[in-house]
């Protein structure tokens, strides 16, 4: 763990997917390599961008002198092959018991991902979803920008300060940091992005909630 072994005095959890609660790897790898190969790019080098953003953001960084309006339809594109193709699509460890935990705890989900591919994932996974979710369509800019969780929290009718964050990317890391939210990293690619906890798996994390509703999250070693 990082600074402790608790984290205590949250009202609200917001949830990135992919890489957090959902395993998809394996399609977001077939995807983006065959982008970047179809535009000349190194793909393993674009893997390591590609996670915490919308596609057309990741597209931007890769490719800066394109047509802005060029990476919005790959986009469109990107979006309707990554729902069709859900071989690979599976929970990340402890997700449903993890899920099931907050089934009485205001949360919701916040990713980069649009509506459609959001619920094949989440179906895919096996895992319910929240109420709430805050998804592509809803903000008008990507992580690492806060817009999404800002919305989030306030949808759940909670400042910022009383939400934590479950993350795995770097984009997502620096989004529930500018929010100014408490940030629980998830899965090997937060493990070097300084958040206030890390864990491998949610098989790691427990949730205790209080008679006041207030939830402390409780992390342990592997």
């Amino acid at each position: 763990m990082r600074r402790s072994e608790t984290m205590s005095a949250i009202k609200a959890v917001l949830l990135d997917m992919d890489g957090t609660i959902v395993n998809s790897d394996a399609v977001v790898e077939r995807c983006w390599r065959r982008w970047a190969e179809e535009h000349g790019l190194d793909a393993d080098e674009a893997l390591k961008v590609v996670h915490g953003r919308q596609g057309w953001a990741t597209m931007a960084h890769l490719l800066p002198d394109r047509p802005m309006e060029l990476n919005h339809e790959d986009n469109r594109r990107m979006l309707e092959a990554e729902t069709a193709d859900t071989d690979g699509v599976v929970p990340v460890g402890g997700a449903p018991a993890f899920m099931a935990s907050l089934a009485d705890v205001p949360h919701a989900l916040v990713t980069s991902a649009d509506r459609a591919l959001a619920e094949a994932r989440m179906g895919t996974a096996a895992l319910p979803m929240p109420a709430v979710r805050v998804t592509a369509e809803s903000v008008s800019a990507s992580k690492p920008d806060p817009e999404g969780f800002l919305k989030g929290a306030a949808e759940l009718g909670f400042a910022p300060a009383d939400c934590v964050v479950f993350e795995d990317s770097e984009a997502g890391v620096a989004a529930g940091r500018a929010a100014g939210m408490r940030v629980v990293g998830v899965g090997p690619r937060a493990a070097a992005l300084g958040p206030d906890a890390h864990v491998m798996d949610l098989t790691q994390v427990h949730v205790e909630r209080a008679a006041d509703g207030t939830v402390t999250l409780h992390f342990t070693e592997a």
